[in-house]
């Protein structure tokens, strides 16, 4: 991928995104300056392959990054074609009719692929649940074109400006989606719980469903707040659901981690300019659908899990002791309330502190009214990362001791093998993965989602450069920006700030710019320390900031202290 300079009567092509020096460009190549362009490289030359757009268009360069880490965009038309066959044929299997059963989906307002639907209703002093999954897996058969594109996708890619997804849209957003008003084709888990939450009675089958409403977050949560009234239908499933989500939150409140993220969401405009942002957090909707996808995950992982059938297990294993109580020592470091450091630690030990340690860090920044963010992201640190594996090992972070992916089917491969593995034990007309095939997608739906995760976020970092190179032209370099530290470097300190148009800003400060004294990074890593005063620049400290410069189409912001 790179940018098309001239120089003189030459152009020359300069790698856009990694290092490397410019090279003249074939003679023949129809180009202009600030072009993106596709070319390749080779023998001091490079040849023009596509045209992707401009350089100052937001739109176009998230493009091109997305374009230059996946490879290529899009499905073959072999894919596709198989795609558009099944569509009309899927797998013929006994399913049980619930198209009467008022039914609901809750996704993301631009949502097109929904995954997942719910029913519920009151039955004696507790709720009977429904969790209606596309059901994916008969669409996509073992062995098949379309199994292996999912295979090596091993997820759908999010960027602000698209989506690459796990399968062609004529299934994704097509037959797959549970769709208002259709009648499709799911997985459905059934429960009935006590009004504390507790599952009392599980059973699993091929079902046939029709959503009656399709919400988005924003609309539940009016809902939630009596601004809104919920659609007759479902009505009592959604009242229903409520009060069952809280109980479940409050049966997990003592073993799951908290922490405090937000999402940036983009709107553009018409030419693919980023105009707004906002950092969206969780509120009670996401948490709703949340709690009821934890619990059918748990479910079903505990049934693949105890009857020895091959399955992909969402794990995250307990931390190493040494790694928690280096974090103790980070949140003492910044007078943080944590719980004490008990004698000879092991790894469950180590994973209780780090839960316990969450909830105190959470509740002192609400106190504070900052750092919420920053110093979740020393718990975070502490603990392994969650990945996909062939075995059981729980997952820390739930306080789950089974736990899988199996109500994104439409989004991740590791789901549809999950299906079919839960579908083998119920006489669901499939046959469990193999013990390899399953071990094989664990580890390279590992190795895909970490990037993707990289792209996604590297994306994010674009995209907000441009919004804040828009606003700076709308207001003017000088003006100031609060913010707050979130992470700290030898050379400086990243801040996280927000302005007029967007709150999902960041960028750099250099240690040198801070004024006063020579700042270094302290024992902890998690303050600048002044060497004559003892002045810090500490993690999740409130901090003013202005720009200095934005290298948008790289994702770069440098700034300096507003007060010196």
């Amino acid at each position: 991928m790179a940018l098309l300079e001239r120089k003189g009567r030459f152009t020359s092509a300069r790698p856009l995104f990694d290092r490397g020096q410019a090279v003249a460009l074939e003679r023949k190549a129809r180009s202009r300056e600030g072009q993106i362009a596709w070319v390749e490289f080779g023998a001091g030359r490079a040849r023009l392959l596509r045209d992707l757009g401009r350089i100052d268009n937001a739109r176009d360069v998230s493009e091109a990054l997305t374009l230059q880490r996946l490879g290529r965009r899009g499905f073959s038309r072999a894919v596709e074609e198989a795609a558009e066959a099944v569509a009309d044929s899927p797998q013929q299997v006994p399913r049980q009719n619930l198209t009467d059963l008022p039914t609901f989906t809750v996704d993301p307002a631009t949502a097109r692929d929904f995954d997942d639907a719910v029913s519920a209703r009151r039955e004696g002093d507790g709720v009977r649940l429904w969790i209606h999954i596309a059901d994916v897996s008969a669409f996509v058969r073992p062995g098949s074109a379309l199994e292996q594109e999912a295979f090596r996708r091993a997820n759908s890619t999010y960027v602000p400006t698209s989506v690459e997804p796990l399968l062609p849209h004529s299934l994704s957003s097509g037959v797959c989606s549970l769709s208002p008003g259709d009648d499709r084709l799911a997985v459905t888990s059934e429960f009935l719980l006590a009004g504390s939450g507790e599952v009392s009675s599980s059973a699993f089958y091929r079902s046939c469903i029709r959503s009656d409403a399709r919400l988005d977050y924003d609309q539940l949560d009016r809902i939630f707040l009596g601004r809104e009234k919920p659609p007759e239908p479902v009505a009592e499933a959604l009242a229903l659901t409520r009060d069952l989500a809280a109980s479940l939150a409050g049966r997990r409140a003592g073993s799951a981690l908290e922490v405090n993220k937000s999402e940036p969401a983009f709107e553009f405009d018409r030419e693919g300019q980023v105009v707004r942002a906002v950092a969206e957090v969780a509120t009670e909707a996401h948490r709703l659908i949340e709690q009821l996808m934890v619990l059918t995950n748990e479910q079903v992982a505990e049934l693949t899990s105890a009857r020895k059938i091959p399955s992909v297990y969402r794990v995250h294993e307990m931390p190493d002791p040494e790694r928690v109580e280096r974090m103790l020592v980070q949140l003492a470091s910044l007078d943080l309330p944590a719980p004490p450091l008990p004698t000879g630690m092991g790894p469950t030990t180590a994973g209780e502190i780090a839960v316990e340690a969450s909830r105190s860090v959470a509740k002192e920044a609400v106190r504070r009214g900052h750092g919420g963010e920053a110093y979740s992201s020393l718990i975070l640190r502490s603990l392994k990362p969650a990945r996909y594996l062939e075995r059981n090992l729980g997952h820390a972070g739930l306080g789950s001791e089974a736990y899988c992916h199996f109500t994104s089917p439409i989004r991740r491969f590791p789901d549809l093998l999950v299906h079919r593995a839960l579908l083998s034990a119920v006489g669901g007309g499939e046959e469990a993965p193999s013990t390899g095939e399953v071990a094989e997608a664990a580890l390279h739906a590992s190795e895909r989602e970490r990037e993707a995760m990289i792209l996604e976020r590297d994306a994010d970092d674009i995209c907000a450069a441009f919004l804040l190179e828009r606003e700076l032209f709308e207001e003017g370099y000088g003006t100031r920006f609060e913010g707050e530290v979130s992470g700290v470097i030898r050379s400086g300190a990243f801040v996280r700030f927000g302005g007029r148009l967007g709150d999902v800003y960041e960028g750099f400060v250099p240690a040198r710019r801070i004024r006063g004294e020579r700042f270094e990074l302290n024992e902890e890593e998690t303050s600048l320390t002044g060497s004559k005063t003892g002045r810090k620049v500490s993690l999740g400290d409130a901090i003013a900031v202005e720009v200095e410069k934005v290298d948008a189409p790289r994702g770069r912001v440098d700034l300096f202290p507003a007060d010196g």
